[in-house]
């Protein structure tokens, strides 16, 4: 049974496309940043791009860069990638062609080499491939494997190496590899991967893999609520129980990691997105987990702002929708306004963030 993003149940996958509970902005809501790094006090300056548009997929190249990757919110509808160099002024649409009915759910950029994932069952998941911004793409991976369902990507350093991580397969999470910046990918062998059966990955923002330095994480939910991390690209995991509750709409939903030391997981239930106890977790040697401070919002992508100290997480799910920073590295968090978004990611003190209805905010 699939989960967040298009088909955990009908009517999960329904909700998930629904427009985001009306929410206001709060500038001055956290004292507590005061000392610290926040780009909130003036609140998000937000933008509609195309109202049919449910976006999760967010990448902050720089302080004037960014791309944004969504589905449509018409049954068959086309899916749009969205990109701007002008800090959010204008953004061209860059889509694919022939997109209609797929979801990108996540855009990596590294350099002049962008990916964005189309995910769903068998042939649904894709990624393609552009070298001159969008103006055009090449499919390099389509899945063939009826049983697979692909949820996120990520790639290491400057883009050479990068990873996906697809739903269980014979038991197990399996994982799809490239060394050449994305243009050849293969399927790893699964030996080294733990029983994960009815555990996976949220394609809630294309966050439920990340890389930091040579190590790979993935963040899950299901059966049980873990995170995984590789230290051999991919070859061989270790899982770890985070300590936010499972579920079978409920777990991790997404982390961020300033080392392969300091890291941060949130999530929360999207069948009860209301409760945000027990809503993050962090750790502080990249192996064990500590549970964090509550939410008081769903919390469906988390991204660093600064070193380790200083992360801010986001979340809109059935009226559960605000945005939130911590500045002890996860173990304590204060919201900064009640708007929230899908996804997340900021570079240095710059943020840009995607939802549903075409939103996208800069902070």
């Amino acid at each position: 049974m699939r989960r967040l993003g298009v088909l955990l149940t009908p009517a999960l996958a329904v909700l998930l496309s629904l427009p985001p509970a009306p929410s206001t902005a709060v500038p001055g809501e956290a004292d507590a940043t005061a000392q610290g790094p926040n780009p909130f006090r003036d609140g998000w300056h937000e933008s509609v791009l195309d109202a049919d548009q449910n976006f999760r997929g967010l990448e902050a190249v720089s302080r004037t860069e960014a791309w944004v990757t969504g589905e449509s919110l018409t049954d068959g509808g086309v899916a749009r990638v969205f990109r701007t160099t002008d800090r959010g002024r204008t953004w061209a649409d860059v889509s694919p062609a022939d997109s209609a009915g797929l979801s990108f759910r996540d855009v990596e950029v590294h350099g002049k080499v962008a990916h964005v994932l189309a995910i769903g069952p068998g042939e649904a998941s894709r990624i393609y491939r552009s070298t001159d911004g969008g103006a055009t793409w090449t499919e390099a991976f389509r899945n063939t494997d009826e049983k697979a369902f692909y949820d996120c990507m990520a790639f290491y350093g400057n883009g050479r190496r990068g990873l996906a991580v697809s739903d269980p397969v014979e038991g197990k999470l399996r994982i799809l590899s490239t060394d050449d910046r994305g243009r050849s990918w293969s399927v790893l062998p699964s030996r080294g991967m733990p029983a994960t059966a009815d555990e996976f990955g949220f394609a809630a923002s294309g966050d439920c893999l990340v890389t930091s330095g040579t190590s790979a994480f993935i963040i899950t939910g299901g059966a049980k609520s873990r995170v995984l991390r590789s230290d051999d690209r991919g070859l061989t995991w270790k899982a770890t129980a985070s300590g936010i509750p499972a579920g079978e709409s409920a777990g991790g939903f997404a982390g961020a990691f300033a080392s392969p030391r300091h890291g941060i997981v949130v999530g929360g239930d999207f069948a009860d997105a209301g409760n945000t106890e027990d809503t993050t977790a962090y750790t502080r040697d990249g192996r064990t987990w500590t549970s964090g401070g509550d939410l008081r919002h769903v919390g469906e992508d988390v991204t660093v702002l600064r070193g380790w100290r200083y992360a801010l997480a986001t979340g809109d799910y059935d009226g559960s929708a605000g945005t939130s920073l911590t500045s002890d590295g996860g173990r304590t968090w204060t919201r900064v306004s009640k708007k929230g978004y899908h996804v997340i990611d900021c570079v240095a003190t710059t943020c840009w963030a995607a939802g549903s209805t075409g939103r996208v905010g800069r902070g």
